[in-house]
């Protein structure tokens, strides 16, 4: 811009310089040109009264030499000016500078010349004589025998230097015009130039991305309404670009947060975009990925082709794949072709990972096949035994109570499988409520253990408890002594005749997991150890199971359904607890329980856990 603002000035300056430079030279020789043309007329008016006062007879001899050269000094001494007489043939006749005897013939003069042609002649011309240059008129003078002329000469030298002063102020004056042009055409083209520059430099920082940018101009006039114009497409740009950052970071925020993983590839087969998710499930970062070929990506051959068979076929295709890296998933993946303008389509895949549901599946599945089997059991026996007694096996009083007591046993049986099936479908489905209380764990502990007394007494097993004073948890207190029963009924129950069953409460701190004072706690352990016949180290892992019994024997001999460790471990997640399993063969078994002293949402009654 200071380029363009300097080319305007020069073009402004050199237009203001060649106008007065013409205006000058105008004027100067205007000025010369009339200062001798007043000049000549002057010395032809004073040529017309020597003339009239001059006698010209006789116009020959040694007289007549010495007569015109004494009347041409004496007419010099009065006009200031060189004259001289000069016959009709050219012969000068009298001089007021020089001897008339020793000049030559003037009748080639210019002037001379001239003024026989039309009567004045006028020629400016150095002479050789004085060195200057001269300006001479001659008028021609004619009077029948005595024809001549009569010239006057006049040094001009003084008439030059005041020309070349002239000059010399003139162009004085047009340097300083043009200093003042010059610095004018500079503002002038400065005023013109800053508010262009000021719409260029706003245009170069919208060019940036720089919708901020905003004319500050005088609003008249072209440049102020172009300046409304770049502020109001400025504006118009930030507001769209600042909806368009809106929509970026609502998408971003969607992509970032959808479950099911996300990627775009080009029609080219380069990957465009992926989301977080497919990156966890891919198990490579997106820098690794984006801007490359799919056929580089770590993956499986079967996905590779999928992608490659969608591309070329051009329609929705759905597959479900097992996926080893990073960790083992069931992955369904959908692939939708995108349809653009030339070459701009490509393809998105969906990633979903149904790891959990195929495992729900076949959880659902195994449970409905294993409750089956359960029921099927105790309908047998009632069915087989009613049907002997129906049969006439029922005579002997013995063998039908036999038989009854059977039955009712399975019945029973039956009932409590009905029952612990019911509990563990509502707690699974979240719809248990939990009605949170402070429970203190000494007096709880106690008439818990009262439930199950007799049942100790009668396998002469001793129960100890080991609880500290004034523990409290909040908790619902009804499932808690389902989770302490469920457990401590199960370690009854493995435990021999006269072995030993403790449980022991106490204070940790749910950070480190180390005992905590009495008066500084946040959660509470409860541990239920026997000294009973113990579970095999591979059967650790699965008794929290459904159904799942190490004795399958013994277990269905005690009554038990299978069914216990899996709702206590299902109250124990509800109440935000955990809870883990030790044991040796032949040793015994402990449970270790810990819940968290305070729950987030205690206090709403008829609370449902999520």
């Amino acid at each position: 811009m200071n380029s363009f603002r300097s080319r305007l000035a020069a073009v402004m300056i050199g237009l203001v310089g060649m106008a007065v430079a013409a205006a000058g030279i105008y004027m100067a020789v205007t000025f010369e040109r009339s200062h001798y043309d007043a000049l000549r007329d002057n010395l032809v008016r004073e040529i017309g009264l020597i003339e009239d006062a001059v006698d010209w007879h006789p116009a020959a001899g040694t007289d007549a030499y010495a007569r015109f050269t004494e009347r041409a000094r004496h007419y010099r001494s009065i006009t200031g000016a060189r004259v001289t007489f000069i016959a009709g043939d050219g012969t000068v006749l009298g001089d007021s500078d020089h001897d008339p005897a020793s000049m030559d013939n003037h009748l080639d003069r210019p002037e001379v010349a001239e003024a026989q042609r039309k009567g004045v002649g006028y020629d400016v011309r150095r002479s050789d004589t004085t060195h200057h240059n001269m300006m001479y008129v001659a008028v021609k003078r004619e009077a029948g025998d005595a024809d001549g002329f009569i010239r006057l000469a006049l040094d001009v030298s003084e008439i030059e230097q005041g020309i070349r002063r002239l000059w010399f102020g003139l162009i004085t004056g047009l340097l300083l015009l043009l200093a003042v042009a010059a610095a004018a055409s500079w503002r002038i083209a400065r005023g013109m130039t800053k508010p262009l520059e000021a719409v260029t430099r706003a245009a170069q920082r919208i060019r940036n991305m720089d919708y901020e940018a905003r004319v500050e101009v005088d609003p008249r006039g072209e440049i102020g309404e172009l300046g409304r114009a770049v502020n109001a497409m400025a504006e118009s740009l930030q507001q769209q670009m600042v909806r368009i950052r809106q929509k970026e970071s609502q998408l971003e925020s969607v992509l970032d947060n959808m479950t099911s993983g996300i990627v775009m590839i080009n029609r080219a087969g380069v990957i465009l975009l992926l989301n977080r998710m497919a990156e966890e499930l891919l198990g490579m970062p997106a820098h690794e990925l984006l801007g490359r070929q799919y056929t580089e990506a770590r993956q499986q051959y079967e996905l590779v082709r999928l992608i490659g068979d969608a591309l070329e076929r051009r329609e929705h295709l759905r597959d479900e794949l097992t996926f080893y890296y990073p960790e083992e998933r069931q992955i369904e993946i959908n692939l939708v072709p995108i349809e653009g303008r030339d070459d701009s389509g490509g393809l998105l895949l969906v990633l979903q990972d149904v790891t959990a549901i195929r495992r729900l599946e076949r959880m659902r599945s195994e449970f409905v096949a294993n409750v089956s089997h359960e029921l099927k059991t105790p309908i047998a026996a009632v069915k087989g035994f009613a049907e002997t007694l129906l049969g006439g096996a029922g005579g002997d009083p013995e063998t039908q109570r036999a038989f009854l007591k059977i039955i009712h046993d399975e019945s029973d049986r039956l009932n409590r499988l009905v029952n612990d099936i019911l509990e563990l479908s509502k707690i699974e489905s979240r719809r248990a409520p939990l009605l949170f209380s402070p429970v203190e764990l000494g007096p709880f502990i106690g008439k818990t253990v009262e439930l199950l007394a007799k049942e100790a007494e009668r396998k002469n097993i001793r129960i100890e408890t080991e609880v500290g004073d004034e523990l409290y948890v909040e908790a619902d207190e009804d499932r808690l002594r389902q989770i302490v029963v469920n457990v401590l009924s199960n370690a009854i129950n493995y435990t021999p005749e006269g072995g030993r069953v403790r449980i022991q409460v106490e204070p940790v701190a749910s950070g480190d997991g180390q005992i905590a004072e009495e008066d500084d706690y946040d959660a509470i352990r409860i541990r239920i150890s026997d000294n009973g016949i113990g579970i095999p180290k591979k059967d650790l892992p699965r008794i929290f199971e459904r159904f799942y019994r190490v004795d399958k024997a013994r277990s269905r001999s005690s009554g038990g359904t299978g069914l216990g460790l899996s709702i206590v471990k299902h109250l124990v997640e509800l109440h935000r607890g955990s809870i883990a399993v030790e044991s040796t063969v032949g040793v015994g078994t402990t449970f270790t329980i810990e819940l968290p002293v305070l729950q987030e949402s205690a206090g709403d009654a008829g609370l449902f856990l999520q």
